[in-house]
């Protein structure tokens, strides 16, 4: 007589996101922080423009994504950053070049840049991507040579947040949860630092198979920290006033 066994729930990886999943999404490099579910049917707007998930679902975590314009709906795309290569110069001559050039003889009188809004929407309809749009900006500008190199990459980044904004898939962690919160709402977690948080989970000896304790007035934040150090293990009991 055979016996059925239970099907068994796929087991999911957790270093890969999965649809129902919850995210922190680093928008150009800190400049926002935002959570999200990720579905088929949930979207990020980033500027005036909205932007769907469903291309976030299945990536690890650390992933960086860009947003792409082409002919049809803005959309984003996996990106990976280049290698640098290893291009041997002479750094007499790079010394000599950087220390010619002086920002102070450039004037900023906003005529520079040649390239003019409908060019860029010219572009757009084109299908041309934001990078291709920053290194047509770069090479219409009259001043971009004259620039230090510090500024030079100063400028590069600001038309490529703009034009080309990036988005890093993060794993929702205390570390990282307490910095969106103590970026956007540090009233609601205490002002609390992470080096704080760090030396309240060490001189409590929070470890593996642990009985904890906590009185929580900071949203949860403590608790879940010390649920993530039990790491399934023991018992966390947390209470408020």
């Amino acid at each position: 007589m055979s016996e059925s066994k239970p099907e068994s729930a796929p087991v999911l990886n957790p270093r890969v996101t999965w649809e129902g999943c919850s995210v922190l999404l680093d928008i150009n490099d800190g400049d926002r922080l935002v959570f999200a579910r990720l579905s088929a049917g949930s979207n990020l707007k980033i500027g005036n423009k909205t932007y769907s998930l469903q291309p976030l679902i299945g990536c690890p975590f650390g992933s960086l994504f860009q947003v792409e314009s082409g002919k049809g709906k803005p959309y984003l795309s996996r990106f990976v950053p280049p290698t640098e290569e290893n291009n041997v110069q002479d750094e007499g001559g790079c010394q000599l070049q950087e220390e010619s050039r002086d920002n102070r003889a450039i004037i900023d009188n906003n005529q520079a840049q040649s390239l003019t809004g409908e060019d860029i929407d010219a572009m757009r309809s084109q299908g041309a991507t934001g990078n291709e749009i920053v290194d047509a900006l770069i090479a219409n500008s009259a001043t971009f040579e004259k620039k230090t190199q510090f500024s030079q990459e100063k400028y590069r980044i600001k038309k490529q947040k703009k034009y080309a904004p990036r988005l890093l898939l993060r794993r929702p962690f205390s570390r990282s949860i307490r910095e969106a919160y103590f970026k956007k709402y540090p009233a609601r977690i205490g002002f609390l630092r992470v080096d704080a948080l760090s030396l309240l989970l060490s001189m409590a000896n929070v470890t593996a198979n642990s009985d904890v304790l906590v009185v929580d007035m900071v949203g949860g934040l403590v608790t879940g920290a010390v649920a993530e150090r039990l790491g399934g293990t023991g018992s966390v009991c947390s209470t408020y006033l």
